[in-house]
């Protein structure tokens, strides 16, 4: 909005030309979006524990530690991130850019999805909330139309082709075929991040490592200079989504303010499903779907130990981890909780570095 608003009048006065420069307007982001995280905090807090007078509801058959530590604690966080990065976002973006409304939409739809889960869950004191085929369907339906719309914004042959990093002028043309791949990776990074948020602070940093990498890869591949010097494929327009990334890291510093060990309040579906469907959906405009699974190595890794787990299970009879996801085997070998969190951290650093390093590997 205020780049609509003083932009225009950069030519009169050139304090607005600052308007003009996505940098300047992702810092601004980062630091809206962080500042209002940390004023909403509390009082959204305060009233979340009023409405949730046991907190979230804990699994029977998670680790028995959390049905002590982490009793009473409330859940639904996940809203103090949505407004947070939601209001900076339409406070710093380009709104007369599709890509910005496309990703808006996705995100806060998924954390409606979201919201309604962990209302369920909360109203009836149990960790049954939406039905798991009832909120896939709503997450397919949200991500069919949100696709349809991106590549009716995106000039072909990009529109409906995969671009396969390492390979400088590698374009698979996909046809019509490129729209159900493409809601595969938002559906799966939306519920791979909801697989990881397991413990304290553990998806919301690699959440704000993830959104870091692409907030530079739309800048790069949004401008004509960088992407044509990188010989990777350009998307005009797809630059205004660095202001939209900044302002998710911005929202995830302030929250894990509030979600450090031990956690005032947790992200619950409301934040994990949104948060994974923002990075998705990014990942589908930049033409950087695959390089989604470097970046997003340690979401695929939790997910993959999940897929491991029940197939296993259902084909021998035994279990190859003690406990799924991943984070949960470590909890139950004797991790301490802040071990386990911050070498996941690490891992998140390291797969981001080597996903950013595709973009020069030509």
């Amino acid at each position: 909005m205020l780049y609509n608003l003083f932009a225009p009048l950069s030519e009169d006065f050139i304090f607005f030309n600052l308007f003009r420069f996505l940098t300047f307007r992702t810092g601004g982001a980062i630091i809206t979006a962080m500042v209002l995280s940390f004023l909403l905090g509390p009082s959204i807090i305060r009233w979340l524990k009023k409405r949730q007078h046991s907190g979230q509801p804990i699994r029977d058959d998670g680790p028995k530690s959390h049905i002590i530590s982490k009793a009473g604690t409330p859940t639904m966080g996940g809203i103090l991130i949505l407004l947070s990065f939601g209001v900076s976002t339409l406070l710093w973006a380009d709104l007369s850019n599709g890509y910005v409304w496309a990703t808006l939409t996705v995100t806060l739809g998924f954390g409606f999805i979201g919201f309604l889960d962990d209302y369920l869950k909360v109203t009836k004191n149990s960790h049954e909330g939406i039905s798991a085929l009832t909120k896939l369907f709503l997450q397919i339906i949200l991500s069919l139309l949100a696709v349809i719309w991106i590549v009716n914004i995106t000039a072909p042959p990009l529109s409906l082709s995969l671009a396969v990093p390492f390979f400088k002028d590698m374009l698979i043309n996909l046809g019509w075929f490129f729209i159900p791949l493409a809601i595969i990776v938002i559906v799966g990074s939306s519920n791979a991040v909801n697989l990881t948020d397991g413990l304290d602070g553990l998806a919301i940093v690699p959440v704000m490592i993830a959104a870091s990498s692409y907030a530079l890869i739309a800048y790069l591949v949004g401008n004509v200079v960088f992407s044509s010097y990188l010989q990777i494929h350009g998307v005009p327009g797809a630059g205004e989504l660095t202001v939209f990334c900044g302002a998710l890291v911005g929202a995830g510093l302030g929250f894990l303010w509030f979600n450090a060990p031990p956690a005032s309040v947790f992200m619950g579906d409301t934040g994990s499903l949104s948060m994974g469907s923002a990075l998705g959906i990014i990942s589908v405009v930049t033409k950087h779907e695959i390089v989604l699974l470097i970046i997003g190595g340690l979401f695929v890794l939790e997910t993959v130990s999940v897929v491991v787990q029940v197939t296993s299970f259902k084909l021998t009879g035994k279990r190859v981890f003690r406990m799924a996801p991943l984070h949960h085997h470590y909890e139950q070998k004797g991790w301490p909780e802040a071990t386990i969190v911050i070498r996941f951290w690490i891992i998140a650093v390291i797969l981001a570095l080597i996903g950013l390093a595709t973009l020069k590997l030509r």
